[in-house]
């Protein structure tokens, strides 16, 4: 008799990946996983949701959980203590180095990815209580620029557009952004208006982009030199004498100045161009676009954040809007898209070390106000250490105490070796993560504390247009894993403030997070949530996606932000900022002739702790890459397919050569995600340059000097088990997660031989041995068989091994593999109806090249025709540009055959 288990009902919850925000709904199996779905309701996504969110069911995995507190002996190895003993020797920890050096020799650096209320309480502890703002986030890594720029331009962090701008904007300005690879949901709504509405659609990106190819005008800058490109708008707005002086006079101040500044860095099109790099016919039909169009929608990210002078681009992009009026109403603003889940919600409660909670800085009122409503005992009362400063202190021996949370600094900060080197010699260093291994963790901190992942947290995120969701736990935590909010309060109340932390449920914080937010308010500050300061655990539970602010009943409510000024500023008025001379902050040289420009990829988040785990998403760009332009490589000697070294005065990392026309000359671009737990040398953080802007502290991730040469290998190989293994370094490899193991791509110059001797190490000892071995053809393949079914193998040859690649994933899905199969296989030829998929370029639907190419072939002449053959293109759009360019190229090759 079959027993059905029962279908638990679908949770509302939040994606965990970027800014957007997107609804989730998740419907537990009963055996620990989650069918995955977007929200139909959510008002970010409509129920749409990208490859990285419909892979999330992939994720939720315990293989790679950290699951019990964990305590480092003397000899260096992990023990599994329980929480109390965890957690008195933490705080015993912190107190001691605190009454020893002083509150500033402690300090935390947290993460995007924790919800609000975790956020809250850590900044409350540390702030309040310790008596430091020594507390900084990885959102300092992308979206701080934006922060100083919306603190200088409105005095206060308001972003002052939403979504629904997108769709009633007229023209659309993308600068620094690939939406289309990183914001895809919001970049689909922007291509939406473009073909339903005639919207226009403006790229500025010194790379071009997936993004780029759906523009109607792409404008590929100079790296570094947004502001004049902006400045040059500035004046030839005020030439054109377009400018709103109304809105000018009533609501802003600094204007002459702010235009003198832009008169001094651009003062007319033929500098703009030579700064630039730009036509001049294309400058002038950005600047007749943006003059002739009321509703303009200017959409920047990382490639104006990341950025030594990033403040000042921000600036000269929200000139530009102040300057026409062009603010606070709809489809017209200045739009930061900010690239993680809960970058925003960190803003609102003081996850910068420059910042107090509530959108609150340090000015005496400021932190009297904050110290009062918390009844603080020690309240900071200047800035903390931003994260550079904060790590290079750490290395000075100044922080002697130093508490991780949910991010993997080890990889994503610049210098990041000197990060690895500075926490050794930490006197106590903690970390809360979900996972048992990565960078960070391997550094050897002393204790490990398991913290709660996605899906078994209970919180809310804020998105890029200011809207709170709720994240609902569906799945128990497993083992030990507790709320990072449980963690740091426990934390709190055996540092002696118990009081102070007596939090039974994130609901409990977000009132106390609400009402801190109306405390002394009255409509002069933006941030203003007190409306929900009173919410029931059951209000609180069922919550909907809320827009702020959210004001107590009969507060004057806010439609729009600075619609009819009301800036947040001394005297009401925005400020015009005059930017600072645009220049990079390190030249070119003859040892470092090129420009290092790093980003993210399509189907990859962050450090891939969690999209790593997907079969799926490493599927589309399985190895570490870096992009060059066809000229540098032609100079350098690479070759397509092969590898080279990437060095900067940093560091260096091995990586994939892909030549491509669309990389500006004179620049390489490499992602940022791979790192020591994935692959041999690629590491990006490594390579780039400290340098960070002067407002924001933001580092500059996209323009240090770099070089490139060929790196030889012999042989290309990959290996793939049921089981991981421990590769040495040197050798080149990346690892990618497989639905039933894990396969390994290799390049590598160690003769067959020592390859054919290490290789029964790498399998199931009972594991029954099958070769093949030709030496003058330089190719081995080797095969693990247990009960009949693949364990592993090893294939090594000369050339590239990608359908071998293919087929060995088939068979290892493969229950049995008969003795004819097996010969097939040792052959390197596919058995029948084995079919090779090809590079995935859909990964939503999991469509390889084979497929689009079989449904061109069939009479598929465009991206439309293609996704109603195979579905292809038609969920989140991010491989539509790809598919154009797959479908151009067929049609060339057919017209062309030569």
């Amino acid at each position: 008799m079959n027993v059905q288990r029962p279908v638990a009902p679908a949770v509302r919850t939040t994606c965990p990946y970027c800014g957007v925000g997107c609804g989730v709904l998740a419907t537990p199996d009963g055996v620990g996983g989650a069918a995955i779905a977007g929200d139909p309701e959510h008002p970010a996504n409509f129920g749409r949701l990208c490859s990285k969110g419909l892979a999330l069911g992939e994720t939720l995995a315990l293989e790679t959980r950290l699951l019990h507190p964990m305590e480092r002996g003397s000899d260096g190895d992990y023990r599994r203590v329980d929480w109390d003993t965890a957690l008195d020797r933490v705080a015993n920890g912190f107190r001691s180095i605190v009454e020893r050096h002083g509150p500033d020799a402690v300090a935390f650096y947290l993460s995007g990815q924790l919800l609000t209320e975790d956020y809250y309480v850590a900044n409350k502890l540390m702030k309040g209580f310790i008596g430091s703002a020594n507390v900084d986030t990885n959102s300092r890594l992308c979206m701080a620029s934006s922060v100083a720029g919306h603190r200088r331009a409105f005095g206060a962090d308001t972003v002052p557009c939403n979504y629904e701008d997108i769709d009633e904007a007229d023209l659309i300005v993308l600068v620094g952004s690939n939406a289309a690879w990183c914001h895809p949901i919001l970049f689909q709504r922007m291509v939406r208006n473009r073909t339903e509405r005639g919207a226009k659609l403006i790229v500025i990106d010194p790379r071009r982009t997936s993004t780029a190819e759906e523009a109607d005008l792409f404008l590929p800058v100079e790296p570094g030199m947004d502001t004049v490109l902006f400045s040059g708008l500035l004046v030839h707005l005020a030439e054109k004498a377009v400018l709103d002086f109304d809105y000018i006079g009533r609501h802003t101040s600094g204007f002459e100045e702010a235009l003198l500044r832009a008169l001094e860095i651009a003062p007319g099109i033929a500098a703009v161009a030579a700064k630039t790099g730009l036509a001049v016919s294309d400058i002038e039909r950005f600047y007749s676009l943006f003059r002739d169009t009321r509703r303009v929608l200017t959409c920047f990210s990382q490639g104006v954040n990341q950025s030594a002078q990033g403040t000042d681009k921000a600036n000269a992009i929200i000139n530009c809007h102040l300057a026409t009026g062009r603010i606070g109403k709809t489809g017209a603003g200045p739009f930061s898209l900010t690239g993680q889940p809960n970058a925003m919600g960190g803003r609102e409660v003081g996850g910068l070390a420059n910042q107090l909670a509530a959108h609150m800085g340090f000015s005496p009122v400021e932190v009297d106000r904050v110290g009062r409503f918390w009844n603080a005992r020690a309240m900071a009362t200047g800035e903390g250490l931003k994260a550079v400063d904060m790590f290079d202190a750490i290395g000075r021996g100044k922080i002697k105490a130093l508490w991780v949370m949910a991010t993997n600094p080890a990889v994503s900060l610049p210098r990041a070796a000197a990060v690895r080197a500075a926490t050794a010699g930490l006197e106590l260093f903690v970390i809360s993560e979900n996972v048992r291994t990565n960078d960070t963790v391997n550094c050897g901190a002393h204790f490990l504390l398991p913290a709660a992942a996605w899906g078994e947290k209970d919180g809310t995120v804020t998105n890029s247009e200011r809207r709170i969701s709720r994240q609902r736990a569906f799945l128990p935590a497993p083992g030990d894993a507790k709320p990072d909010w449980w963690i740091v309060s426990e934390v709190g109340r055996r540092m002696g403030f118990a009081d102070a932390f007596p939090y039974a449920s994130a609901a409990d914080i977000f009132r106390e997070h609400a009402a801190l937010s109306a405390f002394e308010n009255n409509g002069t500050r933006d941030f203003d949530i007190g409306g929900l300061a009173a919410l029931s655990n059951s209000a609180f539970d069922a919550l909907k996606p809320t827009l702020w602010p959210f004001r107590a009943e009969g507060a004057k409510p806010t439609a729009r932000f600075f619609s009819k000024g009301g800036f947040f500023t001394a005297n009401g008025k925005a400020r015009f900022v005059a930017p600072e001379l645009p220049a990079l902050r390190e030249g070119t040289s003859e040892h470092f002739p090129l420009r290092l420009n790093t980003g993210r990829v399509r189907d990859q988040w962050h450090t891939m702790t969690r999209t790593g785990l997907s079969p799926r998403l490493g599927a589309h760009r399985p190895e570490p890459f870096v992009e060059v332009n066809a000229a540098d490589a032609r100079r350098a000697g690479l070759a397509e397919g092969g590898f080279a070294r990437v060095q900067t005065a940093h560091g260096a990392v091995i990586l994939r050569v892909k030549i491509a026309e669309a990389q500006r000359a004179g620049s390489v671009f490499v992602p940022i995600h791979w790192s020591d737990v994935t692959a041999s040398s690629a590491r990006v953080g490594d390579l780039v340059a400290p340098n960070t802007d002067p407002f924001s502290g933001q580092p500059e991730s996209k323009a240090t000097p770099a070089s490139i040469e060929p790196v030889p290998f012999e042989y290309r190989a990959i290996l793939i088990l049921r089981r991981d293994a421990v590769l040495a370094r040197d050798h080149w490899w990346s690892r990618v997660a497989f639905e039933d193991g894990t396969g390994y791509l290799i390049a590598t110059n160690d003769p067959l031989e020592k390859w054919r001797e290490r290789a029964p190490h790498f399998f199931e000892p009972r594991a029954e041995m099958a070769e093949y071995l030709d030496e003058r053809r330089g190719v081995l393949r080797l095969a693990a068989f247990l009960h009949g079914r693949l364990e592993g193998c090893l294939f090594m040859g000369r050339e590239e091994l990608t359908s071998q690649w293919d087929m060995a994933r088939s068979f290892l899905a493969a229950d049995a593999i008969d003795a004819n199969e097996r010969r097939l296989f040792l052959s390197g030829r596919s058995h029948e109806g084995m079919v090779n998929c090809g590079p995935l370029v859909c990964a939503c639907f999991g469509v390889g090249m084979t497929a689009i190419l079989n449904a061109i072939e069939s009479g598929a002449e465009d991206v439309e025709a293609v996704g109603k053959a195979l579905q292809a293109g038609t969920n989140c759009g991010s491989c539509r540009p790809e598919l154009k360019r797959i479908i151009a190229h067929e049609r060339d090759r057919v017209a062309d055959p030569v």
